[in-house]
């Protein structure tokens, strides 16, 4: 099943259903208004959710439940959840910190193999698939991060990863945008990220882990994430391989202490893989490969005007969540 929201019906979208290949979609007021109120009755919504995804994938029906089936048109979609009540990242790839900590002549501490990092992160919006990035100044060092995240329905305190498994419903593609210039600033002063990381772009869809099939094991997204930058190949690192921590093991780090809301967004942290070849899925990333070769770095931050598509396809070709696509502009009251 594969799930998105239109940029209509006030803060938190319109729920639709969208077909398997992206060309078709159909709103579901019958079943839910929004994507958020869904997840809060998963398990009545799900069925009916999944009934009209396959009627939709079933012949060329104009109606379904008499709402009129459309043409999908990805400028008009919102973010899935073009809010959430929680959105936590880690960085499950220990090949990316590890090299960024080396290029800063530090080690890798020896929790990180044990325990992930995780840090809250903006949920109070983020941007449409086709929506611009919105940056007031260049000078902060403008970088993406592509990165896997799942949606969660409400997960108990304290969970095992066992049973965090079993909460995991959607899965979907993030853009993760980060101000390099001021991280360092802030992460001196002890208390983590807030001007350095701004709102994130989501993909066109989520999707049902079974929409994944074999790609979907062990709690992993076992695909190449794709990046291109201004239409140039930047990365195709696999999502399944070097993932020291699977989601599972994120959700039950972030439930520790506390229950996870529906809706609870967990990101897989920034893609990499120990082999260098597969490319990056950050700016800060291939500065960093650069910086261990070289010396030093010599690709530059994103500028204004550069475009961001990420995207992931399934074995044979077809797109599973639809592209990010988004440009890099000055906000206008800068």
């Amino acid at each position: 099943m594969k799930l998105a929201s239109l940029k209509q019906g006030g803060r938190d979208g319109t729920l639709i259903v969208v077909s398997k290949d992206l060309q078709r979609a159909v709103p579901v007021p019958s079943v839910a208004p929004t994507l958020q109120k869904a997840l809060e009755d998963w398990h009545t919504a799900a069925p009916r959710l999944n009934r009209v995804y396959e009627a939709l994938n079933h012949g060329n029906v104009e109606t379904i439940d008499a709402e009129q089936v459309f043409a999908l048109d990805m400028a008009a979609l919102a973010a899935p959840l073009p809010r959430a009540y929680e959105f936590v990242d880690g960085s499950a790839y220990l090949p990316h910190v590890a090299r960024v900590r080396k290029a800063r002549g530090a080690e890798v501490p020896e929790s990180f193999y044990v325990d992930p990092l995780m840090y809250q992160a903006v949920s109070a919006g983020f941007y449409g698939p086709r929506d611009p990035v919105l940056v007031a100044s260049a000078d902060y060092g403008i970088d993406l991060e592509a990165e896997v995240v799942v949606i969660t329905d409400d997960v108990p305190m304290a969970v095992s990863p066992e049973q965090a498994a079993g909460h995991i419903q959607l899965i979907g593609l993030i853009n993760d945008v980060s101000l390099r210039n001021l991280i360092p600033g802030e992460l001196a002063k002890g208390f983590g990220f807030v001007q350095s990381k701004p709102r994130s772009c989501l993909s066109p869809v989520f999707v049902a882990p079974d929409e994944l099939g074999e790609a979907w094991q062990d709690s992993k997204v076992h695909l190449p994430l794709l990046t291109h930058i201004n239409g140039v190949w930047f990365g195709a690192p696999e999502a399944g391989v070097d993932m020291q921590f699977n989601f599972a093991q994120l959700i039950a780090h972030a439930a520790k202490t506390r229950p996870l809301s529906a809706g609870t967004l967990v990101g897989s942290g920034t893609v990499a893989n120990e082999d260098t070849s597969l490319g990056a899925s950050c700016f800060a990333e291939q500065r960093t490969v650069e910086t261990l070769r070289d010396g030093k770095p010599s690709t530059p931050f994103m500028a204004f005007g550069d475009v961001v598509r990420i995207e992931m396809l399934d074995k044979t070709g077809d797109s599973v969540f639809g592209a990010i696509e988004q440009k890099i502009l000055q906000h206008p009251g800068a």
